[in-house]
């Protein structure tokens, strides 16, 4: 069977991070070390990754035309803005790829939702996993690479360029210091999903660690789909 997938289900990885932490560089990064070792790739991102979802995004992120001008975003419209783009993104794109055999890299995803609406805006996390679970179906990556890095380190690289700054972007320290705390909560409840990474380090380092990673858990993947395997045992 070649790397592709050739029967097989597809995979789900997502990356994550804080502001500035090169996550989506480096998912850029993966996605070629994969494609050159003969697997299908999917990138995409959320919030995003549809043309509706696009569109949410933009006024999620205050990016749309007139949005300096709207009224403030409650945290429970946030958290239900991020919910719509994952609903229509998982079934449109992320669900259909996987059945194709394909390794889908999403840059952000539940964890996202969990560190920035929970941890950052302190929504209910209860709350939170069991709208995530509505949206997507019960659909979660199987592994996560979390790029780590002090929020006020990734809050000053993203900060150089003010014309790229977006609503959150502007948030107060303190709460990207939360929405990094999360992450991290969040690894140390999951560390066998979510593997954190030093991302202070030179990017060709973090991405050599991030390889080592996914390398791991493909030589752990089924050489053939598990039902197959099953009548053939039999």
């Amino acid at each position: 069977m070649d790397a592709t997938g050739g029967g097989r289900r597809g995979l789900l990885i997502t990356v994550e991070g804080v502001e500035g932490s090169g996550k989506t560089t480096q998912c850029a990064r993966l996605a070629k070390r994969l494609r050159e070792a003969g697997h299908r790739v999917r990138e995409t991102r959320e919030p995003g990754g549809t043309p509706l979802a696009e569109r949410i995004r933009s006024l999620f992120l205050g990016t749309a035309a007139g949005a300096d001008h709207a009224e403030p975003i409650t945290p429970e419209c946030e958290a239900l803005l991020v919910f719509a783009c994952r609903s229509q993104h998982v079934a449109q794109v992320i669900e259909p790829a996987i059945r194709q055999g394909v390794i889908v890299l999403c840059d952000r995803f539940m964890d996202s939702t969990l560190a920035y609406q929970g941890y950052g805006r302190g929504l209910d996390i209860k709350t939170i996993r069991t709208l995530n679970r509505f949206a997507t179906n019960g659909l979660a990556p199987v592994l996560t690479l979390l790029f780590d890095l002090p929020a006020q380190t990734g809050l000053a690289r993203r900060r150089r360029n003010a014309l790229e700054l977006n609503r959150l972007d502007r948030e107060a320290n303190q709460f990207h210091e939360r929405v990094r705390r999360g992450f991290l909560a969040l690894a140390a409840q999951e560390p066998r999903r979510v593997k954190v990474l030093d991302a202070r380090a030179d990017p060709d380092q973090v991405e050599a660690a991030a390889w080592t990673v996914v390398q791991r858990l493909l030589a752990r993947r089924p050489t053939k789909p598990a039902k197959r395997a099953a009548r053939k045992s039999r």
